[in-house]
Parts: structure tokens; C-alpha cells; sequence
């Protein structure tokens, strides 16, 4: 994995790719041996048997969510990843209770379910199944640090708020031998208080993370100041002064890996940038993070929190129509709130005001200064309607065209990734279509 950023050239890619291919193939290799051998042992059977489906599943899981650009490259050098095979295995291994290799695999599914379809996809993980698993690893390990905190997070996506901060708490004063694990518990807790519009508790445990964890103070930094902006006339005068500090240190601990930067802290940046040239000041960038991060999802689990945040971006869309002056980011900033509009009241079930909503900020394409993932990010949003609504082949053209008509915006990479999950599940239901008109016939 290291050998992919080590290099950002073709031939490093495909270097890279044919060591993974070498060492996946050793997999393979090893469930034949699996397979064709006479086990004397059952002990060492089993132990064996979970490290190999611990091993091709998390592999073809991997290989599975990459953007189909990548998997391509991947096909080209002889790899293929299948996602129900990946998950078929992992769950053998789960099963495998004696086993010491049980434990990565449930681990690998909880994450996978729990963080990794959330965050790349518009899809729900398994929610019962990551259930059934808590229930019986909590019961061997009641203290275990892992599944308090993936105990928090399954809460945190059904939506029930007070459940998961207890549980994430709960996880965080567990132990005190790995403080960067306290710092996971950090990041969360300040979502679950953020989906609260508890701006100040969110900002508390953003101060944190800066303070105290190495990872991205870019990001952090942003996050705080983000956060107090959200408290309109409760903001003191030192936080606004805070405010304009962290905006402006933001871009000082930018970090480089293997030449890139990280897109989140580009954006961060960007948006930093942006709250000077507007005379220090950004419209709804709380709400706009929580949109990035895909936790409109979490607010959509709960009438009472998504209503709280509809009423936020009704007063801003009404502040911005009742400003005399325009200024040259009045697209981009009537772009972001009919966004984020449009996104709450999908999650409210009212599609058609959405759309139009969705069809608006795609409208005023030629007019945005900065924001130009609005674009693309808007046409993501009115496919996830036509879906819901059955309207499959309408949801399919308009994915094409975000993913084919627009690049070099911010966030690409991650609108791809929800792309792909997004077409290969249209894939499914279009067999499972024409599968079932065969039957008929």
C-alpha cells in the first residue's frame, strides 16, 4: 500500500498493483491449501482458516469500492474485487468462534458497515448485523475499547444521539494506555453534538483535536472556527476574534503526503480564503461540513433533528433575499444554501420541492465564483430523488453526466466514490428487473 503514494506516476501504479497482486495470490493460494488439505488438527484448522477469510474478504471489499476508473487499472494487471464475495467471507470468518483471527474480521465488518459505507456511499451498512455482532462481543468483552466505541457509532447511525454519546464517552474513559484512540472518540463526539446544533459542545472537542492530536490541524482549526460561526448573537467578542486566528493559521499546518494534499484540508483552505474575501464572514460552513461528511443521512433518521436544521437554512436563504447589496459570491452562497435546502427536505420526503431546489443551484452553473462542486454534488442528490422515485434509467443518465461533465472541483475523488456505489447498486436492481421479466416470459 505504501509503494501507491509512493510514487504518483503510471509505472509506480502498476508496480505497486503487482505487489498487491503477489500478495493476494499468497491468499488464494492458502485457501487452496485450505481447501485440498487433510487437517490433522482442527485447532490449527481453524486459526489458518480466519486468517484466510479475513484476508480475501477484506481484499475484495477493498478492490470492490474503488471508482470504476481505478478498478479498470486494477482489471488491467489481472485483480477483480467482488463485494458480496468479500463480505461472504469475512462473515465465515466471524463465525470461526475459537479462532484468533475472528476478532480482525469483526472488526473489518463493523468498520465496513458502520464508517466505510457511510462515508463513501448514500447506502446503509448492515445495521442489524453490526447488532447481532455488538451484542455478543460486548457480552465476552463488556470493557473492550473497539466495541464501545463501534457500540457509539451504530447509535450515532440510527440516529438515537444521547445513546451514542454515552457510548462514545464511555469508550474514550475506558483506558488511558492510547490517548490517539481518545481523539477518535474526540472526533465523533463532536459530530454527534453537531447534528445536536450544539455548536459550542462541537467546538469544545474540535479545540481538542487541535490541541492534542497530530493529524490535521488544518482540518481542525477549520472545524472550530466553523463551529463558533454558527453561533450567531451567543458568539463573545474573543471567539470572533478567535474566529479570524484560526481562519487565517488554517493554511500554516497544510501537510503534504508523498507531494499531495490532503482534499479536505484544500477545501478547508479554500474556504478559510474565502471568509476574508467576504469580510469575515461564511455562510452556514457548519452545515456545509456536516453535508461533506455525509451526516444529513444521521439527520434525516430523526424528524426533530433535520427540522432544526431546515429552520437554520430557511433564515440564511431568507437573510440572503433580503440583502440589498449583492456581492460577487451571491451565487455561490445561494448555491450552497439551496443545496443543503434541497438535501433536508429529501430527508423530510418532500421530493418535489427538493428538486426544484436541486435544479436551481444546477442552474446557476455560469455564475458561481468558487463553489463549483456544488454543481456536480446537486446532480448526485437529484438522481438519489429519481431513485426513490423508480425512475432507475433517469437516475443512471444523470450520474453519468456528473461523473463525465465535470472535474477539478473540490472533493472529486469523494463524489466518485459515492458515484460508483451509487451506479453499481442501480446495476443490481436493473438485473434484478430484467431477471425477473425473463421469468415471466
Amino acid at each position: 500500500m505504501l509503494t501507491f503514494i509512493e510514487d504518483e506516476t503510471l509505472v509506480s501504479f502498476i508496480k505497486a498493483g503487482l505487489k498487491i497482486r503477489m500478495c493476494y495470490n499468497s491468499y488464494k493460494e492458502c485457501m487452496t491449501i485450505l481447501n485440498s488439505r487433510r487437517w490433522q488438527n482442527e485447532n490449527h484448522k481453524v486459526h489458518f482458516e480466519s486468517g484466510v477469510r479475513m484476508g480475501i474478504g477484506a481484499f475484495n471489499l477493498m478492490i470492490s469500492l474503488l471508482p470504476a476508473r481505478a478498478i479498470r487499472l486494477l482489471e488491467f494487471i489481472g485483480f477483480s474485487g467482488s463485494k458480496q464475495v468479500g463480505l461472504k467471507e469475512l462473515e465465515t470468518g466471524y463465525k470461526l468462534n475459537r479462532s484468533i483471527r475472528q476478532i480482525l474480521c469483526v472488526m473489518t465488518l463493523l468498520s465496513y458497515h458502520l464508517i466505510v459505507v457511510h462515508i463513501l456511499s448514500h447506502m446503509e451498512g448492515n445495521l442489524e448485523f453490526c447488532d447481532e455482532i455488538l451484542r455478543s462481543q460486548l457480552q465476552m468483552y463488556p470493557d473492550g475499547v473497539w466495541f464501545l466505541f463501534f457500540k457509539g457509532r451504530l447509535e450515532f447511525m440510527k440516529g438515537n444521539i444521547e445513546d451514542s454519546i454515552n457510548w462514545y464517552v464511555r469508550s474514550w474513559k475506558s483506558q488511558d494506555m492510547w490517548p490517539q484512540f481518545h481523539h477518535l472518540c474526540f472526533w465523533e463526539l463532536m459530530w454527534t453534538n453537531s447534528v445536536k446544533c450544539e455548536w459550542r459542545e462541537a467546538s469544545t472537542y474540535a479545540s481538542r483535536l487541535l490541541e492534542e492530536s497530530r493529524w490535521s490541524r488544518t482540518i481542525y482549526s477549520y472545524q472550530r472556527a466553523a463551529f463558533l460561526s454558527m453561533l450567531g448573537d451567543d458568539i463573545e467578542e474573543e471567539e470572533k476574534t478567535e474566529i479570524g486566528n484560526l481562519m487565517r493559521n488554517s493554511s500554516k499546518w497544510k501537510q503534504r503526503i508523498a507531494g499531495k494534499s490532503l482534499p479536505m484540508e484544500k477545501f478547508a483552505i479554500k474556504k478559510a480564503s474565502r471568509f476574508f474575501s467576504q469580510g469575515n464572514y461564511l455562510l452556514l460552513p457548519a452545515l456545509e461540513l456536516l453535508y461533506v461528511w455525509n451526516l444529513f443521512k444521521v439527520l434525516g433518521k430523526k424528524k426533530q433533528l433535520v427540522y432544526n436544521v431546515y429552520k437554520i437554512i430557511e433564515k440564511a436563504l431568507l437573510d440572503l433575499n433580503e440583502q440589498e447589496e449583492k456581492t460577487e459570491y451571491d451565487a455561490d452562497n445561494r448555491g450552497l444554501v439551496l443545496l443543503l435546502k434541497g438535501v433536508s427536505l429529501r430527508h423530510m420526503h418532500s421530493p418535489l420541492q427538493a428538486e426544484e431546489c436541486l435544479k436551481t443551484v444546477i442552474s446557476l452553473e455560469k455564475k458561481l465564483k468558487e463553489d463549483n462542486y456544488l454543481v456536480p454534488y446537486a446532480l448526485v442528490e437529484l438522481a438519489f430523488i429519481y431513485k426513490e422515485q423508480g425512475n432507475v434509467s433517469k437516475a443512471s443518465q444523470i450520474l453519468e453526466e456528473a461523473k463525465k461533465n465535470y472535474t477539478g472541483y473540490s472533493l472529486e475523488s469523494r463524489l466518485h466514490f459515492k458515484i460508483h456505489s451509487f451506479q453499481a447498486e442501480l446495476d443490481e436492481e436493473k438485473k434484478l428487473v430484467s431477471g425477473e421479466a425473463i421469468s415471466s416470459v
